[in-house]
């Protein structure tokens, strides 16, 4: 990684740190710029402004949780496991998403409708191939998958699950969630 790179990954995990905390309106670039170690100046040469580099931030945030939850349309209760594991591991990417409902996109989608195509269309082969329920909507199947994964995250209203939460207690869950989710969309046996 060279210098550059090395600055912007700062950047973005310091970011992602004051953003999660204090959302859009609420962080502060002085602070961001002091926990990175890069300039003011060198952060608005690579990002523009605050609302870029949030943006880069939340982009950043959601391609690690797509590298360690890859979808897999053939085994949703799997994708779901992975995406509860992932939410724990990653609990800033709930919040940044939270902050960017709250600040910017109060209802429809909140990343661009291209970004959902593959994962659409993945659950559609899966539909096409027997494995999920084709009676649904493939973008309404994802949307379900990932909800149910939430359960215990930081939106929850009822249980907020954290990575320090007993072994027994994540395995409990990681079964409930396999379990709802194979059964809540299977396809009907005659």
């Amino acid at each position: 990684m060279d210098k550059g790179q090395a600055s912007r990954r700062r950047l973005l995990d310091a970011a992602a740190v004051e953003f999660a905390a204090y959302g859009i309106a609420g962080a502060r670039v002085d602070r961001i710029s002091a926990a990175s170690k890069v300039s003011k100046a060198q952060m608005y040469a690579y990002y523009g402004g605050k609302a870029e580099l949030f943006d880069a931030v939340l982009s950043d945030q959601v391609g690690g949780i797509l590298d360690e939850a890859p979808l897999t349309a053939e085994d949703l209760p799997g994708y779901a496991v992975r995406l509860y594991d992932a939410y724990l591991t990653r609990p800033q990417l709930v919040r940044l998403a939270t902050w960017a409902r709250l600040e910017r996109s109060p209802v429809g989608h909140l990343f661009p409708e291209a970004a959902e195509v593959p994962k659409t269309e993945a659950v559609l082969r899966a539909q096409e191939a027997g494995h999920i329920d084709p009676a649904l909507a493939a973008a309404d199947v994802h949307s379900m998958v990932i909800a149910l994964a939430m359960t215990w995250s930081p939106t929850s209203l009822t249980y907020s699950a954290t990575s320090a939460d007993p072994d027994t207690d994540h395995d409990r869950r990681r079964t409930a969630l396999a379990t709802a989710v194979r059964r809540a969309f299977a396809p009907e046996r005659a």
